[in-house]
């Protein structure tokens, strides 16, 4: 799949994309583009929250290649112009986020670490922070620090308390559901800018929106039972007692200050029970900083420079 570009989102200068297949066989799409700015400070390699997709991230991968940061990004398992895991391409599926790191490491073995430039820095939002924690102790020799934007560390307000939620989907997996859509999901996932959740700012979300009517196939509904039964089980772990003490790559978490849809107090737990972890919230802003208003956006861009330049 090409990458896909409107006149209000165009493809950043320099884009090479691809397809590279994981250890499992999974088709995982890729992009990558050079620094256009200098000095040349490294590479980011961007990783997406749940149904995202490449193009969503087109305005920062330019402000960072402006920077002097070359860019590479990809579409996970499941979602965007990646292989999808089930006969229903619009459910949002992965029986294990230990899957996702297998996406990951194809990445960064073919892509990132074979053609881009060091040191290697990782921007992580939502669903992708909580990969990267899981994989930390490996990609600890891959990059040298991390920023993760709204990170999924608890489940955000979904009028369900979150230590029900995780029993509940471990035993409707267990008696064949796990395939299914959560209670009340479906295949159109789409809702209106009044209320939403996600960002405050209509240029970005209505930009988002046309990405999608021009190319259908990158978008997908709510996730399945298993997805969230691999979502709990991934939390647990990264609040399990032993967890904290021992990570060892250098983290910022930037939380946002009105998030719904993953928890806010969760990171900041988290940020506080972990030598190697710095907080950051930003107040006012919703889950989707990369895609906020410039008032939230823009102090997040210039926190990922300063904890990316503070190991140089």
């Amino acid at each position: 799949m090409v990458l896909v570009q409107h006149p209000d989102n165009p493809v950043p200068p320099g884009a090479v994309s691809g397809h590279v297949e994981t250890s499992d066989g999974v088709r995982i799409r890729f992009a990558r583009w050079p620094a256009t700015g200098g000095p040349l400070k490294g590479t980011v390699t961007l990783l997406h929250g749940r149904a995202e997709f490449i193009e969503q991230y087109f305005e920062t991968i330019a402000d960072l290649t402006a920077r002097g940061y070359a860019v590479a990004t990809f579409d996970w398992r499941g979602q965007g112009g990646s292989g999808r895991l089930l006969a229903d391409p619009r459910r949002g599926h992965v029986d294990d986020f230990a899957d996702y790191l297998r996406d990951l490491d194809a990445v960064l073995t073919k892509v990132v670490l074979a053609d881009m430039p060091g040191p290697h820095f990782a921007l992580a939002h939502s669903t992708g922070g909580a990969v990267l924690l899981l994989g930390a102790a490996r990609l600890r020799t891959r990059f040298e620090r991390a920023v993760l934007a709204a990170p999924l560390l608890g489940l955000g307000r979904i009028g369900i308390p979150q230590n029900a939620v995780s029993p509940l989907a471990k035993l409707l997996s267990a008696i064949g559901l796990g395939t299914a859509f959560v209670p009340g999901g479906g295949a159109n996932d789409r809702m209106d800018f009044d209320g939403n959740p996600l960002t405050s700012d209509p240029v970005r979300f209505a930009r988002t929106l046309k990405v999608l009517d021009l190319m259908p196939d990158l978008e997908i509904g709510s996730p399945t039972i298993d997805w969230l039964a691999a979502a709990c089980r991934t939390m647990g772990t990264l609040f399990h007692p032993g967890f904290g003490p021992t990570l060892n790559l250098p983290v910022l978490i930037v939380a946002a200050g009105c998030d719904q849809v993953v928890s806010t107090p969760a990171a900041e737990r988290f940020a506080r029970i972990t030598r190697s972890a710095r907080y950051l919230e930003i107040a006012g802003a919703r889950h989707e900083l990369l895609m906020e208003r410039d008032v939230y956006r823009d102090p997040f861009l210039a926190a990922f420079e300063a904890f990316a330049s503070a190991s140089q």
